[in-house]
């Protein structure tokens, strides 16, 4: 399995998908979500699950930072903004509803911008094949979707950049 995304360049995600873009929410989160494709996804393959999270925030808030969860994808690409704009997958909560933010488990369940506070950060988006899809509600935690693929997964594949503070 291959994921490639337009909304990178030369190793680092484009500035429109984080802190230094230009569309963000009421709470100042910019929500205008990166662009991906999925390819040579192995047979049996029913639906994509789909993390983007960045490990770097540990030292800054204490875990890692999630920016988006979504799972019953059945299309192999997602277009840029997909996330706001109707998209066929359900989304999942975000570390934005967390002890250091104050969206909503609902306002945080969309694409949650890139915004490392004191260095660049490397993020993260794995797509997961599964072989079925998944039983879950809008807003659902990682620890639900984790459970919920368990036993389902055909195939993993991470693709990194990098975004500036």
């Amino acid at each position: 399995m291959h994921i490639t995304s337009s909304g990178i360049e030369n190793g680092y995600w484009a500035d429109r998908f984080g802190k230094h873009g230009s569309q963000f929410n009421s709470h100042g989160t910019n929500n205008h979500s990166v662009p991906f494709a999925i390819s040579d996804a192995p047979a049996g393959t029913k639906s994509f699950a789909v993390v983007l999270d960045d490990w770097d925030a540990i030292p800054v808030c204490g875990f890692c930072w999630i920016h988006w969860t979504l799972c019953n994808l059945t299309e192999t690409e997602v277009a840029e903004n997909a996330s706001i704009n109707n998209p066929p997958f359900i989304q999942g909560c975000t570390s934005q509803h967390s002890a250091v933010s104050p969206e909503t488990r609902e306002e945080a369940s969309f694409y949650g911008g890139m915004a490392p506070p004191d260095a660049e950060h490397e993020y993260g988006l794995t797509v997961y094949a599964l072989d079925c899809t998944l039983d879950l509600e809008p807003g659902f935690y990682l620890n639900d979707l984790r459970r919920a693929m368990r036993g389902h997964v055909l195939s993993h594949k991470t693709i990194y950049a990098k975004y500036r503070p």
